[in-house]
């Protein structure tokens, strides 16, 4: 990330907007952790996501965007994913810096903010077989909803070419 200060949820919503990205958000109570996030499903449609900041041996950066329940074989997914040995959790402070995002509000759109394309980003293959995807719009009070084809039209606008694996077991 530059200097500049990470994107706020009205610029993202105005750079959907710009895209033609179609997209609806339903405000709540912060949530933090899939487990508290389950009272919104009967509001929300759509494919949930739980997304994780891990880094390889190398220092280089994956976000993983996978369905709220699935699982993810950490020692296993760098084989999947092109990583260089067993990944590990990323420092809050790399996420802040890469994705503009506090633990808590780690989202797919924190793409708008990797400027440098430190991170490479990762959708499950699951996850996108959903029409609409719900994710935090850079904040964890809100959950915006949009097409898993537009996620990936956003992702590339930012400058990421995501990669769309079954990461999941």
């Amino acid at each position: 990330m530059s200097e500049n200060a990470p994107k706020t949820r009205e610029e993202l919503f105005a750079f959907l907007d710009g895209l033609g990205i179609a997209h609806k958000t339903v405000d709540h109570a912060p949530v933090f952790t899939v487990a508290e996030s389950v009272a919104l499903r009967d509001e929300i449609p759509g494919g949930h996501t739980k997304n994780l900041f891990v880094k390889d041996k190398k220092d280089r950066y994956f976000l993983l965007t996978v369905e709220e329940n699935a699982e993810v074989d950490l020692k296993q997914v760098h084989n999947l994913i092109g990583g260089s040995g067993r990944v590990s959790f990323g420092r809050p402070e790399k996420l802040m810096e890469y994705l503009g995002v506090a633990p808590g509000s780690v989202t797919a759109f924190g793409a708008i903010n990797d400027t440098a394309e430190n991170v490479t980003f990762v959708l499950d293959a699951e996850l996108m077989a959903h029409e609409i995807v719900n994710c935090h719009p850079l904040s964890n009070d809100a959950t915006t909803s949009i097409a898993s084809s537009d996620l990936i039209r956003f992702m590339e606008a930012t400058g990421h070419k995501p990669l769309v694996l079954k990461v999941t077991s």
